[in-house]
């Protein structure tokens, strides 16, 4: 009996399936129109039971957001001892170059003015390297002038108009600039090569590298201010010392113009030794 109440059961089911295929097939306006009844139907359901649901999932955000902001302090809180012992370094270097600045009659670094402006056109190619600004001599531009941006050197100004300049980028061939390490403090002289690193020359044989360390204007020859950051050593590759710039040159939309006569250095420093020899 059971075993004939089974297989009543399924032919029935199969034949409901059935008779549902062929009418959904021949009336599709009534079973689309069952099916929106029971989709009306069934939506405050589906509401109410969605609500909590949405509900256990605001509270497991929150969870997490609590649990990542509890790292974050975490992490900021080390920061913050860890720039607090700088801090306390810096104020003690501070304490004793001005001792040492009132030993040796320190004569302090002119306080530069800067003037901004908008690269407007990048001209660098496979035999120059230089950049078009939207200021020229009526703001203040002179050529030889250093161009900065937050990141560090970009050049120096080669070519002036009344409203526009030119900056040759320090990876230009015809770009050499008197820098310094500064860990090692020696001095040499970036050379530009229409490469993107440009190559690091005249070093003393004494020279100590280091991996990673920075390369800061040297201040010979007055041209540039000294302690301009430049790039970073990269490893020797035959004999050849590499820098990479710090200034991305893909992502440069403003730079700044040190407001500085480029014969301004020299000329106080002639002054002073003409003094000295009197």
């Amino acid at each position: 009996m059971r075993v004939w109440l089974q297989r009543t059961t399924l032919l029935v089911m199969i034949s409901v399936a059935i008779a549902f295929v062929l009418v959904s097939y021949k009336e599709k306006s009534l079973v689309e129109g069952l099916r929106t009844s029971a989709m009306d139907a069934f939506a405050p359901v589906l509401d109410a039971v969605s609500a909590p649901i949405e509900g256990i999932a605001e509270i497991i955000g929150s969870v997490h957001e609590l649990a990542v902001l509890r790292d974050e302090s975490a992490r900021l809180r080390v920061e913050n001892e860890r720039l607090l012992k700088w801090k306390a370094v810096a104020r003690r270097l501070e304490t004793e170059n001005r001792a040492f600045r009132s030993m040796l009659n320190f004569v302090p670094q002119q306080a530069f003015r800067y003037i901004s402006a908008r690269v407007i056109a990048n001209s660098s190619g496979p035999f120059v390297r230089s950049m078009v600004l939207d200021a020229g001599a009526r703001d203040g531009i002179k050529k030889g002038q250093a161009a900065i941006s937050g990141e560090g050197l970009v050049g120096r100004v080669s070519e002036v108009g009344e409203n526009t300049s030119r900056i040759l980028l320090v990876t230009d061939l015809n770009s050499r600039i008197p820098v310094r390490l500064e860990t090692g403090r020696d001095n040499g002289l970036l050379a530009g090569d229409n490469t993107d690193q440009p190559s690091l020359i005249y070093l003393p044989p004494t020279a100590r590298l280091v991996a990673d360390d920075r390369v800061v204007t040297s201040g010979d020859g007055g041209v540039f201010p000294p302690g301009l950051a430049v790039g970073k050593v990269l490893a020797a590759v035959d004999g050849v010392i590499r820098v990479q710039p710090l200034v991305n040159w893909n992502r440069l939309e403003y730079v700044r113009i040190i407001d500085l006569d480029p014969t301004g250095i020299v000329g106080r420093r002639s002054r002073r030794s003409a003094t000295r020899v009197e």
